[in-house]
């Protein structure tokens, strides 16, 4: 028998967590009822004619389209294609229009025979799933995964595809004419069975678990991992015996590194993110693995400093180039040395690394009205550029697959053909890549050591690695927990991206015409080592590189792990005995306990094989508890329709002579549920154990606590044994002594009846009997003093039930500052009830702030667990519950502001975002302007006037609406501030010039916007760009005085401008403007004339300046950055 001692309940085993379709849909889902379901447009097989004698890892493949019309009209919850076929399989394809339980579309692959499926089939399949940009395909959303199918998870795919307001955006593309295209290509690989594969053996090497969306930082550590250097270092960072590896990032690494390498199962990162400061919400985000890649090695940089590695991150990764500028025709050179961990390599439009190489050298010319200015020397000519004065041991090259596309405003993946050699020399040409400051003597000879791929579209994938980790012929293929050996041509085959061609079977065994697929799983970072430093970096690792107190830990960790797969396996044939007595309930009751009489996780624990004898096991007991056998009694626990938890029955002399394993199997109808028992035992005057009294057919063994209302305070006291026909009032003198109070002290008592969902407590009266109080045995009362009127006027829990009350709505809320939203500032236990004024009066008083009113609160997203988008008004909620309900959801965070004024003031303004045009030289500036909501848009210009530089002192201004760089409307001075909305569109604030204020009748006032006109299916379509503005035309002027006015105001070059082009715009069709041409003429002036859909356009490239977008820089609003907070 082992005992044991009593433990909060285990945390769950770290396990790798799925997501299929059924486990975010409430309740059972019927099938939809019969309707006429959207036709498939055609369904494409790629069939081998020898297919039986391939190997069984060659795949069928397929591509399925369906168009779906009327899709937002669409009266279903969940929609299915039609059926399509892929050798002897059967598909179709399930979405949820408006989103299943999330904001997004969510879109799924579903097997559509698993209901005629013989019982333990499978299915493997490697699947993508799109939505079809139907005006500019490469914006077409596609996102790819793997699935063994079974009758359990008979759909998989991806709850947030892409998010519903990107797809039911008509200027998007994704719905045209209300129509809706999505296409799925499916890989069936007919003998595979990824459940019974062993890594290890078959390679060596072993996986990590997937949190749920860290497949991208699986990747990354397992690259980092076998570059045998780095995995030397992270052993020898300072760590402490008592550190714990949740909070500690270096040993969570340690641990994470040393399970790699000595485990021979796959390992879970758990431990890892959680040093991060990471939760299970950041588990299901999905990052940039480059900018996770920078994120950690900064941390890890940080974390070295002062220690044996410190510089070890630099001495790796770290290279140096130089940035210059050359002027052409005077002596003078500019040049700027930078270090860099990584490079970002273009693919679009390079073939392969060294033209990506090519183009990052390549030499800018600064000439014309881009020339430098050189001190001294004024404007020059120059060139500029970039040359490399040193390459670290090991090279990261990220690779630029992802681009923003800044007409379109979106993020797209670049899937072209991008080749990358085994051996990169980067000595090439006679070292055009290098500086003169370069160390000629150092060869720069690279060898292939990991390419880490992205296989998916840009709203999500997977991602996986490929990895010499010896640098020989041998490739591995990392993909979470599955590792298996790849062919190199196969693999790199696999990595280049681009298209492949597959043969399309129309008719059997006849004109196979070939079809090509874009793949979409291609080569996203490359790391290389340096041939000179190989044996360096390529060094051997061994158990004496780890810290002797981490191997004892691991090695501990390890022994516990098989001591609880040993228990597991035994599990069976024991069972747990957890015996409560009156001690447990002495030291719980009033402290951790207040309802009922005992949490079970908290007393002895006996795990007993089940054939155990029970008089066996009283035995164990008297040696355990020092109570012999003749001195103890065992009540069984029952669980009441109630909820609650008491002490029933005594066991009879019978079932104390049967098995402990029949004893639990009577006592309980859960299955392998534990026994639970009270443990009767008397004691006397020296606190030894003596005999129990007889308990007749007529007694009820009552439990007892006393209330003190004063201290608002619960104690036990105690537990009688009383006749059913007895009265209360008959042992009001035993309950006064068990108090302490004088014998004829008048007291209350009230029956414990149920605290869930609602607390129920009930007085009893002392003249009735005990059974007509229907009290039986294991009821609780609770007693108190009794007190006056005017007394309980003075207490907040006068009596028990108020008491019971007021405990069931405490609760402990986490409080965080809105600035740091991941982070407890401090906690407050508070009651559910409290009202708004009495939250914010407390967490005022918590933070310091004289004036709660200028505290501002913020609810949380039991989901995502961040703050809600808007925050709470003053006593816009009754109370504290109001706050912390999320849906049908109960959050126990809430986020806070200290405010600069109070919040009935502030809520009484309205604050816009106003961008401001200085009328001389066109720079802007923003202006956050607060004024009562009841004002105008004549006392917003007002304001604005005050805090601006204006051309002149009496300029008048105006407020225009700009979205989509077109100008919607001018706001009337009258205007209320309160009806204008900032949140989608730009206000701008400019002076009117004075051409305007004096407006003849012949002339009139036209929109001028900035276009480019791209080619799409042969036809033209408008893409604005830039700022709007205003114009006053003449009626006799032509297009050539109207050009010199416009290049003039917008300070544009004579040979700039000589390449733009001037159209008439109306309706989105473009009609080209010659200089003799008069404009009046052409701008209609009738009241149908919508001003921003007639407007003179200006058609050239955009040549505003663009911030350099790296990695993830940009990234959709839905997104986050990585961060490690610890």
């Amino acid at each position: 028998m082992t005992v044991m001692a009593p433990t909060a309940p285990n945390e769950q085993e770290d396990e790798d967590m799925l997501v299929p379709r059924s486990d975010l849909v409430e309740g059972p889902q019927p099938q939809p009822q019969p309707q006429p379901q959207p036709q498939p447009m055609g369904v494409e097989e790629a069939i081998d004619n020898n297919a039986e004698s391939q190997p069984t890892e060659d795949p069928r493949t397929a591509k399925f389209t369906w168009k779906i019309d009327n899709f937002s009209r669409t009266p279903t919850k969940k929609l299915y294609s039609g059926i399509f076929e892929l050798g002897d399989y059967k598909w179709r394809i399930l979405i949820f229009p408006k989103g299943n339980s999330a904001d997004f579309l969510s879109m799924y692959l579903d097997v559509a025979d698993s209901s005629g499926l013989p019982y333990g089939w499978t299915r493997y399949a490697h699947f993508s799933l799109a939505v079809v940009n139907q005006v500019h395909s490469k914006y077409s959303v596609r996102k790819e995964t793997q699935h063994q199918f079974n009758a359990r998870e008979n759909d998989w795919g991806f709850t947030s595809f892409m998010p519903l307001g990107e797809l039911y955006d008509p200027s998007r593309g994704y719905l045209v004419n209300d129509t809706c295209l999505v296409e799925a290509e499916v890989a069936v690989y007919k003998a595979m069975d990824p459940w019974l594969y062993d890594s290890k053996k078959e390679t060596g090497f072993v996986g990590l678990k997937n949190q749920g969306a860290t497949c991208y930082m699986n990747s990354l550590l397992q690259t980092l991992y076998h570059i045998p250097f780095f995995r030397k270092v992270v052993y020898h960072m300072p760590t402490i015996v008592n550190d714990m590896p949740s909070a500690s990032i270096s040993l969570a690494l340690q641990s994470l590194f040393y399970k790699l390498q000595y485990s021979d199962n796959s390992v879970a990162t758990k431990e890892l993110t959680k040093s991060f400061g990471w939760d299970s919400y950041d588990a299901f985000l999905q990052h940039d693995v480059q900018e996770l890649n920078r994120v950690l090695c900064e941390k890890l940089e940080e974390k070295m400093k002062r220690t044996v590695v410190e510089g070890a991150i630099q001495q790796l990764f770290e290279g140096h180039h130089m940035n210059y500028i050359e002027c052409i025709n005077v002596d003078y050179k500019s040049s700027r040395k930078e270090s860099f961990y990584d490079l970002q390599l273009d693919v679009k439009g390079c073939h392969d690394v060294y033209a990506s190489f090519d183009k990052y050298v390549a030499v800018e010319h600064l000439d014309g009205d881009n020339k430098y200015h050189a001190e001294q020397h004024g404007l020059q000519d120059a060139k500029k550029g970039v040359l490399f004065i040193d390459f670290p041991p090991v090279l990261q090259l990220h690779l630029k697959r992802f681009e923003y596309d800044f007409v379109r405003d979106v993020m797209i993946k670049i899937n072209d053909h991008y080749e990358f050699p085994l051996q990169l020399d980067l000595d090439r040409d006679d070292g055009k890549y290098l500086s003169p400051d370069a160390d000629r003597r150092v060869r720069n000879l690279y060898t292939l050591h990991s390419v880490l791929v992205h296989s998916g579209g840009v709203h999500g994938g997977h991602y996986y690695a490929f990895i010499r980790p010896t640098l020989s012929s041998q490739w591995y293929k990392f993909d979470d927990e599955r590792v298996t050996k790849e062919d190199m041509k196969k693999a790199l085959d696999e990595l280049y991206g681009g298209e492949e061609e597959h043969l399309m079977q129309t008719n059997q065994g006849i004109n196979n015409t070939p079809f090509k697929f874009t793949k979409h799983s291609n080569a996203y970072m490359l790391v290389y080592i340096r041939e000179s430093d190989k044996d360096k970096i390529m060094c051997h690792v061994d158990e004496k590189d780890i810290a002797e107190h981490l191997r004892e830990r691991l090695k501990r960790e390890q022994e516990e792990k098989e001591q609880k797969k040993k228990e597991k396996a035994e599990a069976h044939l024991y069972t747990v005995v957890k015996v409560a007595c009156d001690e447990d309930f002495v030291w719980q009751i009033g402290k951790n306990v207040f309802f009922d009489l005992v949490d079970h996780d908290k007393v002895r624990s006996f795990r007993v094989q089940k054939l155990m004898p029970f008089n066996v096991f009283k035995e164990e007991v008297a040696k355990e508890l020092g109570v012999p056998v003749q001195f103890q009694r065992f009540w069984l626990w029952a669980k009441r329709q109630n909820h609650t938890y008491r002490p029933n029955r005594p066991l009879t002399q019978f079932e104390e002579a049967q098995t402990v394993g029949h004893l639990r199997d009577i006592s309980n109808k859960v299955q392998n549920a534990e026994l639970r028992l009270f443990l009767e035992l008397e004691l006397g005057p020296d606190l030894r154990p003596i005999s129990l009294p007889n308990k007749a057919k007529d007694d009820i063994l009552l439990f007892f606590k006393l209330y003190d209302p004063e201290k608002e305070e619960l104690r036990y006291v105690g537990r009688l044994f009383v006749k059913s026909l007895g009265k209360p009032i008959d042992i009001l003198t035993r309950l006064n002594e068990m108090a302490g109070y004088a014998p004829d002290e008048d007291i209350e008592l009230y029956e414990e009846i149920k605290f869930d969902p609602n607390v129920m407590c009930e007085h009893i009266e002392k003249r009735f009997t005990f059974r007509s109080c229907q009290l039986e045995d294991g009821d609780i009362v609770c007693f108190q003093k009794s007190l006056s009127a005017e007394a309980r006027q003075q207490l907040r829990c006068p009596d028990v039930r108020s008491f019971f009350e007021y405990r069931h709505n405490l609760q402990v809320i986490h409080f965080r500052s809105l600035e740091k939203p991941k982070e407890d500032e401090f906690c407050l236990q508070l009651s559910k009830l409290d009202t708004y004024d009495e939250v914010v009066e407390k967490v005022a008083r918590q933070l310091g702030v004289d004036d709660p009113s200028k505290i501002r609160l913020t609810s949380c997203n039991s989901y995502t667990q961040q703050p809600k988008p808007h925050p709470i008004k003053y006593r816009g909620v009754d109370n504290l519950l109001d706050m912390l309900l999320h849906y049908n959801q109960t959050s126990d965070i809430l986020y806070y502001e200290v405010l600069d004024m109070p919040l009935p003031e502030l809520q009484g303004l309205r604050t816009l975002r106003v961008a401001f045009r200085h009328g001389t030289n066109n720079e802007v500036e923003i202006h956050n302007i607060r004024l009562p909501k009841d004002s105008t848009v004549a006392d917003l210009l007002d304001d604005l006037r005050m805090k601006v530089q204006l051309s002149h002192p009496d300029a008048e201004l105006r407020l225009l609406e700009v979205f989509t760089h077109k100008i919607y409307k001018i706001f009337p001075s009258g205007e209320k501030i309160e009806s204008i909305n900032d949140n989608y569109w730009t206000l701008r604030a400019e002076e009117i010039p004075e051409e305007e204020k004096h407006l003849s009748p012949n002339g009139c006032l036209i929109h001028v916007y900035h276009f480019m006109n791209e080619e799409n299916q042969n036809q033209g379509k408008i893409q604005n760009f830039g700022e709007p503005f205003l114009l006053v035309i003449h009626e006799d002027e032509n297009l050539a005085k109207v050009k010199i006015r416009v290049q003039k105001k917008l300070h544009v070059s004579d040979e700039e401008f000589s390449k733009w082009k001037f159209a008439f715009v109306s309706q989105g069709r473009a009609e080209y403007l010659e200089d003799s041409d008069i404009l009046f003429s052409r701008f209609q002036t009738s009241s149908m004339y919508i001003a921003w859909e007639q407007y003179l356009g200006l058609e050239h490239i955009d040549n505003a300046p663009k911030r350099p977008l790296i990695a993830n820089q940009y990234r959709p609003p839905y997104e986050k950055a990585v961060k490690i907070y610890n």
